[in-house]
């Protein structure tokens, strides 16, 4: 069958176009939010009569968003330390353990990644009700681990299927216990995957919002609540300034995981 190079030209134009626009369509709404966060105007008014930095001193001016700020940032600290320990811990028994049921524990690992967040986020503000944690950090911190462990689970465990794992028998064949093998060989080597893995469980847990309203409380609110709550009452720019380092932020840390990859493999 020959094929029709001219008809692969057209096919080749028509695929790039469709995806610039979806990149667009996907990007400007990130563009004009910017661009609000840096308009004159005290309504958000798309094109800026003119341009100014007030609405982020009146950001970082106000201790309200600083401590929304912070207590995102906390939150998020300890879910990436408590989802690497737990998920390489978790990867290592998935990969290693030959015992019944590791199919169906691994699906009950990866459960929070196909299930809706809202009825997580119910379930969690029921059960949380009960124990007397609701609007507690020990409540958003669970939360957001059950959604940040599948992301550690599987780059761990992607790292872990590609180690080659005579190399930590050797380490055992030389003195060193199982553990310590484990923590002094095979850590270090499949260190790509484990900083894949504190990457994704940061950000599940620094751009979570819907879990984070349920579990949150008029005295402890994250970024993303914050933002929601104001965004009902008021709509100032400052919700665009800090909507706007938010994204930022997160860019910035895709940007270091890409580096990091890219050094890497070089």
């Amino acid at each position: 069958m020959l094929l029709d190079f001219d008809k692969l030209g057209g096919l080749k134009t028509f695929l790039v176009a469709l995806v610039v626009l979806v990149s667009l369509f996907l990007i400007l709404p990130i563009v004009f939010i910017a661009a609000l966060s840096f308009g004159s105007s005290q309504w958000l008014i798309f094109p800026p009569p003119s341009w100014t930095f007030k609405w982020y001193q009146d950001l970082f001016a106000d201790p309200r968003w600083l401590y929304s700020a912070l207590t995102s940032l906390k939150i998020a600290a300890i879910v990436t330390v408590l989802s690497v320990v737990i998920g390489f811990l978790a990867a290592l028994g998935l990969d290693r353990g030959r015992f019944a049921g590791r199919d169906f524990l691994r699906a009950l690992f990866l459960t929070p990644m196909i299930l809706p967040v809202v009825v997580l986020a119910v379930a969690l503000y029921a059960l949380f009700l009960k124990l007397g944690l609701a609007g507690t950090t020990i409540a958003f911190v669970i939360a957001h681990l059950l959604i940040a462990l599948p992301f550690s689970i599987i780059s761990i465990g992607n790292a872990l299927a590609g180690f080659d794992r005579s190399i930590e028998d050797a380490a055992i064949l030389c003195g060193a216990n199982p553990w310590e093998a484990r923590l002094r060989v095979t850590v270090p080597a499949i260190r790509h995957g484990i900083f894949g893995a504190a990457i994704f469980s940061f950000l599940a847990s620094w751009d979570e919002v819907v879990l984070a309203i349920f579990m949150a409380s008029p005295t402890l609110q994250t970024l993303p609540v914050k933002i929601w709550t104001t965004l009902r009452q008021d709509l100032t720019p400052v919700i665009a300034a800090a909507s706007t380092l938010l994204i930022a932020f997160t860019i910035l840390l895709m940007i270091v995981a890409a580096l990091f990859r890219k050094g890497r493999k070089a």
